[in-house]
């Protein structure tokens, strides 16, 4: 595999840059070498054939952080796919510990999808690496194995200075089903001060940004029956409630005339954005026209006052997915149907408990439903919000340490979609930092994934300036 040259910037620099980065560079062959290693096999945890090689990533991980120096990991097994744990304790035990989150499963992929090379082949086209699991998340993973090193060179030490700790999860693609069972089994073992997430983005190659929170989700189908069989419309039509028209009506009343979620109590609790969140959020190089076209949409829609990026960052929502009913084939027939459907989603946020949602929905449904039709509903597992404030110290010392890599100052994001993160702020009672290099155009999921290798490297002196500034201006924060 070819390896492009990194670019160093041109601005002054400290010693303490000047060795990380040097560091880097005297180790980046090898450090690419290894991620293709990785990146080659194919561990799709939705794919049952798969299994085996997702077991093999996790044994190969494992033991390439012991080479990294890590005197501890460990493969750990859940009722599904394995995940790993790595931890390697500082030197002062009053250090502050970190327990860094990732994933090494990968989406299903294949040349006939689309992708310009085998998708476990590794491969480097204009500085950028294309594979499967390169961005989203091997990628990213394992820019903390060179980050430690270098920053263990440029400092002198034998350990890092904070109690650093890896669990990376074999079934994040698979919706992480055994994921927070694992982490409460292990909940003394993974019990850390902060969370660092490598598992997501940025806005773009040029705008650094640190993402400050993830929404939480939960859903639901509702069924909905009427006859006991479809029953002809003209001689019953009008004369007996319909489900499906009921469907309708209930999928109709989610929302009032400014898009506002029209469920008694679905706001309680909420954490409204700051001014200055909306001041930063403003700061971005947003393109709506751009967006809608990424959305493969023709106009933005949503709750008054707010944003088209306050929508997806920091508002709740409620989502029909699907509704269906009666008969949908050809022509037409003339029948009641006796029952139909309802799928809904509600994206959450921060100060609203998944718990309360499913009261308040399941209350509101039941006022809905016309006497004569019987409803059921049927709630998935909830992932709940997470967020950080600003101002958090361990945030901040993720912001410096990027800023001191990118030489750039850092902007602030959040994430419209739902992770397991907040399982691990829930469980562990640890805030949640997110730390990533990918930028949408990496292709998450997509063919011909990649990541820019610049940024990687990027991701790598990150890592390196994080634990030694998380030590010196942050220690066991509230």
């Amino acid at each position: 595999m070819r390896a492009d040259r990194l670019k160093t910037m041109s601005q002054p620099v400290d010693s303490d840059v000047s060795a990380v980065r040097t560091y880097i560079e005297q180790h980046r062959a090898g450090f690419l070498d290894d991620l293709a290693e990785w990146l080659r096999i194919p561990s799709v945890s939705a794919q049952p054939d798969h299994a085996p090689d997702v077991r093999r990533s996790a044994d190969w991980l494992a033991a390439k952080l012991k080479e990294t120096g890590f005197p501890t990991a460990e493969v750990w097994e859940t009722q599904g796919a394995p995940a790993v744990f790595a931890e390697w304790p500082a030197d002062d035990p009053a250090a502050p510990t970190v327990l860094v989150y990732g994933h090494h499963d990968v989406q299903p992929a294949a040349r006939e999808d689309g992708w310009d090379s085998d998708p476990f082949e590794p491969v480097v086209r204009e500085g950028r690496l294309h594979a499967r699991g390169a961005a989203d998340d091997k990628g990213q993973v394992w820019f903390h194995t060179l980050g430690v090193r270098a920053h263990l060179a440029a400092t002198g030490r034998t350990a890092p200075a904070v109690h650093l700790k890896l669990l990376v999860e074999g079934e994040e693609e698979s919706g992480s089903p055994h994921f927070r069972a694992l982490v409460e089994e292990h909940a003394s073992r993974l019990a850390a001060d902060a969370v660092i997430v490598s598992d997501t983005g940025m806005w773009g190659e040029d705008t650094p940004t640190v993402c400050t929170g993830m929404r939480g989700l939960a859903e639901c189908e509702i069924q909905f029956h009427g006859p006991d069989q479809d029953i002809h419309s003209g001689s019953f039509g009008g004369a007996v409630p319909n489900p499906a028209t009921a469907a309708a009506r209930l999928v109709a009343a989610l929302h009032d005339d400014h898009a506002r979620v029209a469920i008694p109590g679905f706001y309680d609790g909420i954490v409204e954005l700051t001014d200055r969140e909306r001041e930063l959020f403003a700061e971005l190089p947003f393109d709506e026209t751009q967006w809608l076209r990424t959305a493969k949409s023709h106009a933005t829609h949503g709750e008054s006052g707010h944003t088209t990026l306050e929508r997806v960052w920091a508002r709740p929502t409620a989502e029909v997915n699907g509704i269906g009913g009666g008969y949908q084939g050809p022509g037409s027939k003339t029948i009641v149907p006796s029952s139909a459907m309802a799928k809904l989603s509600f994206r959450l946020v921060a100060g609203q408990d998944p718990g309360h949602i499913e009261k308040v929905v399941r209350a509101w449904a039941a006022e809905q439903v016309p006497a004569g039709i019987r409803h059921e509903i049927t709630f998935a597992a909830a992932t709940r919000p997470c967020l950080t404030p600003l101002d958090h110290p361990a945030l901040q010392s993720v912001v410096r340490a990027m800023g001191r890599a990118f030489g750039k100052p850092v902007r602030f994001t959040r994430e419209g979609g739902s992770g397991p993160a907040a399982d691990l702020q829930e469980v562990l009672g640890a805030p949640v930092l997110f730390l990533g290099i990918s930028v949408p155009s990496d292709g998450w999921h997509a063919p011909n994934e990649k990541v820019e290798l610049d940024l990687l490297l990027k991701g790598v002196e990150t890592a390196a300036y994080l634990w030694g500034d998380l030590a010196e201006h942050w220690s066991h924060a509230p």
